[in-house]
């Protein structure tokens, strides 16, 4: 299967070709900004406990592929792990039956259709 052509980083004036939205350096400056400014203060604090950070590294181990891609047939390694149904809307915080392993292009599209990260919920 042939792949989609790179495309330019959206940060301004930032010349590398990506896979996604932002290159690798990018991406990590928009996450930083997204968790300091734009995040609630629940899952900023929550996101950096022990607790999570040890289930986070057991799902992982687990499952260290994403599985929304897995279901289309691709492998890809997942490195973002998603609560399946979002602590918000009352999903259990540390069940590893609430968790999947997500890639990062996987995850903006859960975001973007639950509303949590860029405030405008799709239709489904």
């Amino acid at each position: 299967m042939p792949y989609r052509p790179r495309k330019p980083c959206r940060f301004p004036g930032c010349p590398e070709l990506t896979d996604e939205t932002f290159c690798e350096k990018h991406k990590k400056d928009d996450n930083r900004i997204y968790n300091q400014y734009k995040r609630d203060e629940l899952s900023r604090t929550f996101y950096r406990t022990q607790q999570w950070q040890k289930i986070r590294k057991i799902k992982l181990q687990q499952s260290p592929f994403c599985e929304e891609c897995k279901k289309n047939g691709t492998i890809v390694v997942g490195k973002i792990v998603d609560h399946i149904v979002p602590i918000k809307q009352g999903g259990a915080p540390y069940d590893l039956d609430n968790l999947q392993t997500l890639c990062w292009s996987c995850h903006s599209r859960k975001s973007i259709q639950e509303g949590s990260r860029f405030g405008v919920q799709t239709r489904q």
